[in-house]
């Protein structure tokens, strides 16, 4: 690799003649800058006065044209590119007489000059592709690429790889390692310009196809997965912008801290909900204990609601008679029960069937009507519908059922409990889940978050849940076999991107396999890939916390870091509270963000000492500044946020804190994981044996 500027000590100053490389770099910066305004400037412009029909029109036309404006922002210290290609010839003219290479810089949006000629290519555009995937061995006809270094939105400093040439040695690019290594404050960042080969592949895998990411801490995982939202949208935008995409993460604070990715990238109609809020029909008062939430998360309960709720169907034993002006027509119980039979054959939702019913008893009627001599129309056959009588044999033979209140009575009434899990749940199970105190009524009930899954469950076999177009699932591991029935009754006519760590599940219930967890999530055809290469965290952190991973999760592979900087690491027995403050002064020291992590149960007395120490800081979700770059982070909810620096304090009461060691040990392979530039650990009390 030759670098015409030097990136070890990036140029921060123009050329002196003012017109070598950098400053024709940082002109066409400017240029570029100044036609994304106009583009801007051209979209608040337009007078949409005569091209609305009504005032829906124009209120529908002007949401449009404020997102248009809003994904046209120049966002300030974002680079609008970050890197340029010189392909050998025009792309698809490789090899045709006369052909010349052209030049692409390649950046976060599409950007045109007055006469529509492009000045920076969208990184999702084809031509853009090689920018990730080209290499020495296979340069996909580009004679150079070029990485930029900028200071905030400045551009300080480019570096060059000749790949056509085969006299250059390829060597890492120290661009890259700094961009990788950059200090962090704020939110999660995008990865535009670090992406690698292994995961451009998996960011432009087709929309049809559902994927499964198993990554390892610091593999990148979540930026793929917010990555491939955005490429899908670009290659897919029509088809998306109908069905909806959405992103499900694990709690608020984690959707807080990914929330900027996409708009950075322009893309600002991506929903974001945790598994909790799709599953809101009611709220949630109460807990379960472990034992508990396990059995009602289990794949069986599904199979349970459904024999309950379908109890509710009864065969018809009497005829129906319906009376028009001076006729009375008259449907025999056994031909009432041919239709119900028939509804429960084809396997249709509950309330689809339920609606279905009086049509087909309306229809027996019309039949008899045309036998008779009558010449009945759709209006006739929608009156009998309605009719009293047919209503009232619908509602005998197959009644309204409420979701809620079929879940209120599994839970309150062990009989009726007992009917439905019979052969799929046992006596003791069945006990674990009732209620000691069972619910009067659906807003008196302490409902739990494993309750409203069940409700959801039964709210889809009596109504079709809506489907999206694509949901990516991050930190999947967590997730219950009905957790992931929820997530995937949403895409069940889309695809889904899964991201997740085995390693990493913290929950009784926490995934055993990708191949099980994506049969309950109704994708059992997806690919899995796995990313095994270390991004964010350094050499000697990733290797310290792997020692945990024979214990975890034997059979998974350690993360690998291609860092070259293997970051700070230490160990520090400390003698209390007044050792943990100290500790943050000395890390708050360097430049980016800093995470002390604790057991949730010390959170009030570190809070205490921090507030006393005059150090401010901020909770998980709330985004740190230069004047606030500590968060103070409960374990629990430590996982998929980053640092810069981490304080991990007392990793034995990280474990003593969850109900088992291998679920505490997985917690605390989150917490040690967290880290990208560097982790002190404290501790008063021994350490965990499997770290020693």
């Amino acid at each position: 690799m030759s670098a015409s500027t030097p990136v070890d000590e990036p140029v921060d100053v123009p050329d002196l003649a003012g017109d070598g490389p950098l400053d024709r770099e940082r002109s066409h910066l400017a240029a570029s800058r100044s036609a994304l305004r106009a583009m801007r400037e051209d979209v608040e412009a337009l007078d949409i006065s005569d091209v609305t029909a009504n005032w829906v029109n124009a209120a529908a036309l002007r949401h449009q044209i404020d997102e248009r404006v809003k994904a046209l922002a120049d966002l300030s210290g974002t680079p609008l590119f970050f890197g340029r290609l010189d392909y050998l010839h025009s792309p698809g003219a490789e090899g045709a007489e006369g052909a010349e290479g052209e030049r692409f810089y390649i950046g976060r949006r599409h950007v045109h000059d007055a006469a529509g000629d492009p000045m920076v290519i969208d990184w999702r555009a084809p031509v853009s592709q090689p920018f990730y995937r080209a290499s020495k061995k296979e340069p996909l006809d580009i004679a150079l690429r070029r990485r930029f270094g900028y200071t905030g939105g400045d551009l300080t400093a480019y570096e060059d790889e000749h790949l056509s040439d085969p006299s250059e040695a390829a060597t890492i690019s120290k661009l890259l390692q700094r961009e990788i290594e950059r200090p962090r404050v704020g939110p999660m960042r995008d990865i535009v310009a670090t992406i690698q080969p292994e995961q451009d592949e998996i960011v432009r895998s087709g929309l049809a196809g559902s994927v499964c990411v198993q990554g390892g801490p610091g593999t990148g995982k979540t930026a793929v997965g917010l990555h491939r939202v955005a490429y899908l949208l670009y290659a897919h935008r029509e088809r998306l912008a109908r069905t909806g995409t959405l992103v499900v993460g694990p709690n608020r604070s984690f959707l807080h801290y990914i929330e900027q990715v996409l708009p950075a990238l322009g893309e600002l109609t991506v929903a974001q909900a945790t598994v909790d809020d799709l599953v809101a029909h009611v709220e949630v008062r109460g807990t379960d204990d472990a034992t508990a939430a396990v059995i009602k998360g289990d794949a069986r309960m599904a199979q349970v609601l459904r024999r309950a709720l379908y109890s509710h169907v009864t065969m018809p034993t009497e005829p129906v008679t319906v009376v028009r002006g001076s006729r009375r027509w008259r449907v025999p119980a056994y031909e009432l029960e041919e239709l119900v039979q028939q509804l429960l054959d084809r396997d249709i939702r509950y309330g689809a069937a339920r609606d279905a019913l009086p049509q087909r008893i309306a229809h027996a009627v019309l039949v008899q009507m045309e036998r008779a001599g009558e010449a009945p129309d759709d209006r006739v056959q929608d009156a009998v519908a309605r009719n009293a009588a047919v209503k009232a044999a619908v509602k005998a033979a197959w009644p309204a059922v409420d979701p809620a209140k079929l879940v209120l009575r599994l839970l309150s009434d062990p009989d009726f409990l007992a009917d439905h899990a019979e052969g799929l749940l046992d006596e003791q199970e069945q006990r674990d889940i009732l209620w000691a105190r069972p619910a009067r009524t659906v807003k008196s009930a302490k409902w739990s978050a494993a309750d409203t899954v069940l409700i959801d469950e039964a709210t889809d076999l009596i109504q079709r849940t809506h489907s999206l177009g694509h949901v990516v699932l991050d930190e999947a591991q967590d997730l219950s076999p009905m957790q992931y029935r929820a997530v995937g009754r949403r895409c069940t006519t889309g695809s889904a991107t899964v991201l997740g760590d085995l390693a990493q599940g913290t929950t009784p219930w926490a995934t055993r396999s990708w191949r099980e967890a994506l049969l309950h999530l109704g994708k059992q055809e997806a690919v899995i890939e796995e990313l095994t290469a270390g991004f964010r965290v350094p050499t000697d952190v990733i290797s310290y916390a792997s020692r945990l991973l024979p214990h975890i999760a034997p059979g998974l592979a350690p993360v690998a870091s291609i860092r070259e900087n293997p970051g700070f690491f230490e160990v520090r027995r400390a003698g209390g509270t007044d050792d943990v403050v100290a500790g943050c002064h000395e890390l708050l020291g360097n430049e980016g963000s800093v995470g002390l992590i604790v057991a949730d149960t010390h959170v009030p007395e570190l809070a205490e000492a921090l507030t006393a120490a005059g150090i401010t800081y901020v909770a998980p979700g709330e985004e740190t500044t230069d004047a606030t770059r500590l968060t103070l982070v409960p374990a629990s909810l430590a996982k998929g946020l980053e640092y810069d620096y981490v304080l991990l304090h007392e990793p034995r009461a990280v474990v003593d804190a969850e109900p088992d060691e291998r679920t505490g040990l997985r917690r605390l392979y989150v917490t040690l994981t967290r880290a990208v530039s560097g982790l002190l650990i404290t501790h008063t009390t021994d350490l965990p044996p499997q770290l020693t």
